[in-house]
């Protein structure tokens, strides 16, 4: 019924709004296909396209074929015009391109040839603080998805080779559509340290996309927050390397399910912690060692690329060590693909490619800029610009012999064997207009994005057990501050842009009905008129600021107890937004202090895209929720969250500094890097600066209470090249349902060089009844204990390191410690070694050499191994592909698994179901 409700509201909007047709589309039918049709067109063909209209089935056009011979066929077919078509991106309509669908003028445009992307197109968005377009073709999702196909029907019909265009989109907290399933955003995402919940956000991501045309989405952001200044750290997972890998393998796996689209993962390389957090045409000199790099940022990429097999690759806008990375082969080709394997295609970051010219002056002129791009390992060029601009200084690159033909078609083929695997080439329309309608922030999607906003919460403080609020005891509410009745946190850009969002007061309101009064009062707005100028230099409040305190006191005064929300939104937090100061903007404090004066218990919401120092609150305040910005069902779970309806269980994955001054100020940290100074304060003290932080990283307390015990380390000690198990027993001992986030950090006892005091390589979200214990799993794998030796080689070297198993990064319960055997350093080795548990999700990648035609696996499983799995190949293209489903099944002498005998260079076992241990394992050939 909840849809049903949306779909007449969102109707009646329309009627209000009145929103225009664009003048290219056909009148709006009454009732939209069920299916779209291309028409009868002699090129489609039964079971194959005739893309290049010459009446024989090309080898390229021939869905059997392999992946490289119709790479090649197609290639080898192709003019220079076209090649370079290919290597740049259209920015759709009323971004760079005029028209919402293709018309006559488009034969005398230079994407007659074809084009490598249309990004954006009849997405909605139009440009920063516009209103959003106004076409009938955004809405509803099957006119959209018709849209984009008879856009991508000019690809098909009226180019000469038929080669279809990849459609490009965002999609970091839901599609950026005119409407979408809308997600927390990925900062609120990180805080549910849920694997399986980013695969199915994922997978809806990828899902939507797809329904509504578009091919290929620019997500997970796998940047590590490091500084909280800065302003897209809404965008981050957090500051843990290995959570953002995890959660990046997660979501981008769970988009790319049956290459429903291409994943591209941003921003490659080093991008995160630009010097001072500064934004816009900053975004330079990032102040990291090597090995910081090594540790902390590349890391992420490096698994996401090997473990999900991601299609594409954003290159970013910054330099490294004086070296923009837009120009650098070392980034864009040595590491990327020669190192990490990368296999699909590299896109710029709107502008970095002139940014070689004009903000980083390594390039002569626009003519060496795209030189040293394409040189670099650049396939497809993206900007605001025409997409002439790239076009055609590589045609004369190219005859004035400064870069090769040869270069010119290793960069076409990335960009064609993406299109292939994602399916262009055999389904180049998106023909079911009904799923679309049915499925597109339909309800079953809609639920996993209020579990989400749920999961995403964290519980702070809760001082005398505040929380959870009991209505029954409530006769009036106050709901007080800038944040209460705010929505745009869950729109804008980078995800869905005009769907219904649920403020804290909608929650409260809807839930609460007539069972106790309640009474709404701004307070203040978000930031006053003066900020960020008033944050050095403070000025007295307006008389028309000290009414709106003073109301919101008087309403807190009268009630039984004041909800407060306060925090950030897309004025303070977001691209191009960076601070210079975390505490609470504007007038929002003062705010805070007068309704905690009133005596009536105080609850604060945080609502906002980054850590703040709320120093005050934290002393003061009866209880304060986290709840980052949480997506268009945010209201809902946090009325669920303070009445009790939901347990929190989010924890922190970034620290909280008291001090803007303590930055850097974040996780992992060398030994004692946060700590500084003396402890006594005062004229006769030695203290001289701020110590500790305000909240630390895996922080965040429940509604009830849990014991670690029992813990095991098999074996207790290793080969450098042995994997690990490390279990124990986690107790709900409280009276209430809830979720504990485990974490497993490693402490390297003695090391060549100084590494992480603890470094987070492992963790679960366990749900646990009242009363209940559960034995909870993990494997810490060889390059896990790593680290880079003083010549820069990974290695594990011998000796002892602590197991440490806690509720946060701080509260450590349990410590155990396994013993590394050899006599000198050795390289990790990700080789398999059994025993090996997997459970669901879980997978297990081993190589079988570059020229092996496995036909089976033979698999000897433990006695208690249930479910089912997958055996996923990959060979060469950069993903894994399903071979076959089994059933487990246990066998004294194993069980072989057979298979389509193919080339393959790794072969991946994926459990879909249940779990188990794998005894023994052999490929048969």
């Amino acid at each position: 019924m909840r849809n049903l409700r949306i779909t007449k509201r969102f109707a009646a909007g329309l009627a209000v709004v009145g929103l225009a047709c664009c003048t290219e589309s056909p009148a709006c039918a009454s009732e939209p296909a069920e299916r779209y049709d291309p028409g009868n067109n002699p090129i489609y063909r039964k079971g194959w396209i005739d893309f290049n209209k010459n009446g024989r089935k090309d080898v390229y056009e021939d869905p059997e074929a392999a992946l490289d011979d119709r790479i090649e066929d197609l290639l080898s077919q192709m003019t220079i015009e076209e090649k370079t078509c290919q290597l740049v991106t259209l920015y759709g309509y009323k971004r760079v391109l005029q028209d919402s669908l293709p018309t006559p003028g488009w034969k005398n445009q230079l994407w007659k040839d074809g084009l490598g992307a249309i990004d954006e197109h009849l997405n909605g968005f139009v440009q920063w603080g516009k209103p959003l377009l106004d076409c009938d073709l955004v809405w509803p999702a099957s006119r959209h998805a018709w849209a984009i196909n008879e856009t991508q029907r000019f690809f098909v019909e009226e180019t000469r080779l038929g080669i279809p265009v990849d459609m490009t989109n965002e999609g970091i907290r839901g599609v950026e559509a005119y409407r979408a399933t809308n997600f927390p955003s990925q900062l609120g995402m990180g805080h549910t340290w849920n694997r399986e919940l980013l695969r199915k956000t994922g997978r809806i991501v990828g899902r939507e996309a797809r329904l509504l045309g578009y091919t290929n989405i620019y997500a997970p952001v796998l940047d590590v927050g490091r500084d909280q200044r800065w302003g897209r750290y809404e965008e981050v997972f957090g500051e843990s390397p290995y959570l953002v890998a995890e959660l990046g393998v997660a979501m981008a796996s769970g988009m790319q399910t049956d290459y429903q689209v291409a994943s591209t993962a941003k921003h490659f390389a080093a991008y995160s912690n630009n010097k001072g957090a500064r934004e816009g045409m900053s975004r330079v000199d990032p102040q990291m060692p090597p090995r910081e790099v090594e540790n902390i940022h590349l890391m992420p990429f490096r698994e996401v690329i090997r473990r999900a097999g991601i299609l594409g690759v954003m290159s970013s806008y910054n330099d490294y060590d004086g070296v923009p990375i837009q120009g650098s082969r070392y980034w864009l080709t040595e590491r990327l693909r020669g190192e990490m394997g990368f296999r699909g295609y590299v896109v710029s970051d709107s502008g970095s490619v002139e940014y070689l010219h004009n903000k980083h002056h390594t390039a002569v002129n626009q003519l060496d800029a795209v030189r040293q791009s394409i040189e670099a390992g650049l396939n497809v060029r993206c900007n605001f610009w025409h997409p002439e601009t790239y076009v055609m200084p590589l045609r004369q690159l190219l005859r004035e012999g400064l870069i090769t033909e040869e270069l010119l078609d290793s960069r076409v083929r990335d960009v064609l064997r993406v299109k292939f695997l994602v399916g262009l080439f055999d389904r180049p329309y998106q023909t079911d207009l009904a799923a679309a309608d049915r499925e597109v922030d339909g309800p079953e999607h809609n639920e996993v994005a209020l579990q989400a906003s749920r999961e995403s919460i964290v519980l702070l403080k809760n001082e005398n057990s505040t929380l959870p609020l009991d209505a029954r005891k409530i006769r009036r509410i106050a709901v007080l501050g800038p944040n209460a009745d705010a929505r745009g946190f869950a729109l804008g850009h980078y995800g869905p842009l005009a769907v219904e969002v649920t403020s804290v007061l909608d929650g409260l309101k809807r839930n609460l009905g007539a069972r106790c009064e309640i009474v709404y009062e701004k307070g203040c707005e978000l930031v006053d008129a003066a900020w960020p100028l008033s944050e050095i230099f403070r000025e007295e409040m307006t008389p028309e600021e000290k009414a709106g305190i003073r109301r919101a006191a008087e309403a807190a005064s009268e009630s039984d107890v004041a909800v407060v929300v306060l925090g950030g939104g897309s004025r303070t937090c977001g691209e191009n937004c960076s601070r210079s100061s975390l505490d609470l903007p504007g007038r929002q404090e003062e705010l805070l202090r007068a309704v905690e004066a009133t005596g009536k218990p105080t609850v604060l919401v945080m609502i906002n895209g980054r850590p703040n120092s709320i120093n005050w609150a934290d002393a003061h305040v009866d209880a304060i929720v986290e709840a980052w910005y949480p997506g268009a069902h945010g209201g809902q779970a946090v009325y669920e969250v303070l009445f009790g309806e939901y347990n929190p269980g989010g924890k922190l994955t970034v620290t909280f500094p008291r001090h803007v001054g303590q930055i850097p100020f974040n996780f992992p940290y060398k030994p004692a890097a946060n700590t500084d100074g003396g402890l006594t304060p005062g004229p006769g003290g030695n203290q001289t600066r701020i110590n500790g932080a305000l909240y630390d990283f895996g922080y965040g307390l429940s509604y009830t209470t849990f014991e670690y015990a029992d813990l095991r380390i098999e074996p207790q000690t290793i080969r450098q090249d042995e994997p690990f198990r490390v279990s124990f027993d986690v107790t709900n001992t409280g009276q209430r349902d809830g979720d504990e986030v485990v974490q497993l950090y490693i402490h390297d006892v003695l090391s060549s060089v100084t590494t992480y005091e603890k470094n987070l390589r492992g963790f679960d979200r366990v749900h646990l009844k009242a009363g209940e214990t559960r034995r909870v799993t993990m494997q810490v794998r060889p390059q896990d204990l790593s680290l880079l030796n003083e010549r820069m080689e990974r290695v594990v070297e011998p000796g002892d390191f602590d197991v440490l198993i806690g509720a946060s990064s701080t509260d450590i319960r349990l410590k155990a410690t396994v013993t590394v055997d050899g006599e000198g350093p050795v390289a990790p080795k990700e080789e398999i070694r059994c025993p090996y548990a997997l459970d669901k999700g879980g997978s297990l990648i081993l190589p079988t050499g570059g020229d092996g035609r496995p036909e089976g696996v033979e698999i000897r499983w433990s006695k208690d191994s249930e479910g089912t799995f997958e055996v996923q190949l990959m060979s060469g293209g950069g993903q894994f592909l399903t071979v076959g489903s089994y059933p487990i099944r246990f066998s004294r002498s194993g069980t072989l698994y057979r298979f389509r005998r193919t080339n393959a260079s790794e072969m991946r076992i994926l459990i879909t179901e249940g779990g188990g241990r794998i005894e023994a394992l052999r490929v048969t050939e």
